[in-house]
């Protein structure tokens, strides 16, 4: 199944971009319902709370006393810290329960208010941020829900911040606007990402697009890092390390709007350890490719072994982000020229430039064909001998500057 986190601040209207989402076709499981289901009368949940923090929290027919419970559980951190360890494990084992009885095609939405605050985002496919103004956020407790001022504040200082939410964030949904001003964008995500982004997980299918330049988007190395903690979530001990590769690295730099990562792993067995796994994330494998072009052409030493350029290739299923992961052996010189690659193209100026002029040429050629896969071939094909030459100029600058990889 596609499993969606979906989290913002209190007030932001996370039930309404769930409600939209329920009457599309998700399967919700809203963490606050099931957090009020976990301590209904009877439950042990409201025993355990009792016992924490005391009779006053009841009600006089014996139902939690919300507001109550909030004025000694938000006072301070170690009070919250208390309620989190009553109500958390009831709530994840719930929740469990409830994701485990959808559908494998449902595309699963968790509605979560503490998403970010717990640094969940990498259990999910993807992560949905609802966004409203603090100040707005304040005024819609107090004169809609009736809530203190002074609480409201209280609920808002002890959550993640804007910026936190915004880094965590692979879509972020601004409900600022007016009532039902959010249900077309969430309609549309729903058609063109979500729904797409569950076939293609189901059938391992990997979204590839056509070799076009994009302007540098300063936001892509948050992209990669989102990535990279699903991908580390994915692999385990099977990667001993992963890193932002290529051109969408290199800041400022025009490339494809596609992630590139390196997963660094022990041997080819332990790549085709790791197909399984990457893709029930999300990640499937193309079995076509197995290696790099070896660099240089012409033989040096034992570098012209074509079996020390074999790696396993990965893509992403999700449409609305690109993703291709090469899995190599760690010191392989496919592996090494990668960092090295990167890091050259960051510190020379120079060699960036003409590097962007290269891709420029080449997807001109590419452009004249109409598939996607033939297209991808004759980019590749074209900048093929300046990465060539590129293999020995990046050497030498690393033996120049003392480069190791970092």
């Amino acid at each position: 199944m596609l499993r969606i986190g979906l989290t913002g601040g209190i007030g932001a209207g996370k039930s309404t971009v769930s409600r939209i989402l329920t009457d599309l076709g998700a399967v919700v499981v809203d963490s606050d319902l099931v957090a009020r289901e976990v301590v209904e009368p009877g439950t042990e949940g409201l025993a355990a709370l009792v016992a924490e923090f005391g009779d006053s929290i009841l009600q006089p027919d014996g139902r939690l006393d919300r507001p109550a419970l909030a004025a000694v559980a938000f006072g301070d951190d170690e009070a919250r810290a208390r309620l989190n360890a009553v109500v958390h494990p009831l709530v994840g084992r719930r929740t469990t329960e409830l994701v485990e009885s959808a559908g494998a095609d449902a595309v699963v939405v968790q509605d979560i208010p503490l998403l970010v605050e717990g640094r969940m985002g990498a259990l999910f496919n993807l992560v949905l941020v609802v966004y409203v103004d603090a100040e707005e956020r304040v005024r819609r407790l107090v004169e809609l829900r009736g809530m203190p001022e002074h609480d409201a504040r209280a609920r808002l200082a002890a959550q993640a911040t804007d910026d936190q939410r915004r880094a965590a964030a692979d879509v972020w949904l601004d409900n600022s606007g007016p009532q039902g001003g959010l249900d077309a964008e969430v309609k549309a995500l729903w058609e063109q990402r979500l729904v797409p982004f569950e076939v293609n997980l189901r059938t391992g299918t990997v979204v590839r697009v056509r070799p076009v330049l994009a302007p540098a988007d300063p936001t892509w190395p948050d992209q990669a890092r989102r990535l990279i903690e699903r991908l580390w979530l994915a692999c385990g001990a099977g990667a001993l390390r992963i890193d932002h590769i290529g051109s969408t690295s290199v800041p400022g730099l025009e490339a494809k709007d596609v992630i590139d990562v390196q997963i660094t792993v022990s041997s080819i067995a332990a790549a085709d350890a790791l197909a399984g796994p990457l893709a029930a994330a999300g990640f499937p494998r193309i079995e076509s490719i197995t290696r790099d072009d070896p660099k240089p052409e012409y033989a040096i030493g034992g570098e012209s072994d074509p079996a020390l350029w074999d790696k396993r290739f990965h893509g992403g299923a999700d449409p609305g982000r690109p993703v291709e992961i090469s899995l190599r052996v760690d010191g392989w010189p496919g592996q090494r020229f990668a960092l090295l690659l990167r890091d050259w193209l960051r510190a020379d100026a120079a060699a960036r430039a003409e590097f962007l002029e290269v891709k420029r040429v080449a997807v001109r050629w590419a452009a004249a064909d109409a598939h996607t896969g033939e297209a991808t071939v004759t980019y590749a094909a074209a900048l093929a001998p300046w990465f060539d030459l590129g293999y020995q100029r990046a050497w030498e600058w690393a033996e120049r500057s003392g480069w190791s990889p970092s």
